[in-house]
């Protein structure tokens, strides 16, 4: 009986929470700070775009999902509301098209596919079969993340090599930064 009542309580357990148990504390899900007027996916078919793998909703729907057009690789620009401290990312998608090698770009702007290899990733990530289907986040250099307007993800290739990459799901996490207004601030007077 222990047993089965093991079995029972462990998908509800591994369904929802096990983002927020993987997540250190103090770090939230980023999705709230996109702005969404500015996110860009190059590469993407029409019919399954960066939205199913992004927003809030559509990314935990299983029949949802982002994938590549016209061969393996994606770059997508996702930038942010407000200045924002990147911990970690979670990349979620089948084990033969999910994504392979993703490379991380923080606050590289108009990135295309011709310059995307003149500039260092501020993180690389080789990504198994088994990350793609844990729903586990992966820590990320976070020295490198620490004033991130932007972010820029590169996708590579796939787990298989086929021409098209799909995503189930990208969650972005990390913390906001308190930014100080210098005209809010008042001189204090020698006396």
């Amino acid at each position: 009986m222990a047993a089965a009542n093991t079995v029972a309580a462990a998908p509800p357990a591994a369904a929802a929470p096990a983002p927020a148990v993987q997540v250190p504390r103090g770090q939230v899900d980023l999705v709230d700070f996109i702005d969404w007027s500015g996110v860009e996916c190059l590469n993407q078919d029409s019919s399954h775009n960066i939205a199913n793998a992004l927003k809030q909703n559509y990314r935990d729907d299983e029949g949802l999902y982002l994938a590549s057009d016209s061969d393996e690789q994606l770059l997508i620009y996702i930038p942010f509301m407000q200045v924002v401290k990147l911990h970690s990312a979670l990349f979620k998608g089948p084990e033969e098209e999910g994504p392979k090698t993703v490379k991380l770009f923080s606050n590289k702007e108009h990135m295309g596919f011709s310059n995307v290899n003149d500039y260092p990733p501020s993180d690389s990530l080789d990504l198994s079969s088994n990350h793609l289907v844990e729903n586990k986040p992966l820590t990320l250099k976070y020295v490198k993340f620490q004033n991130v307007r932007s972010l820029t993800i590169f996708i590579e290739d796939n787990q298989g090599g086929s021409d098209i990459s799909k995503i189930q799901k990208i969650a972005l996490y990390g913390t906001t930064v308190d930014t100080t207004n210098m005209k809010d601030l008042k001189k204090i007077e020698e006396h």
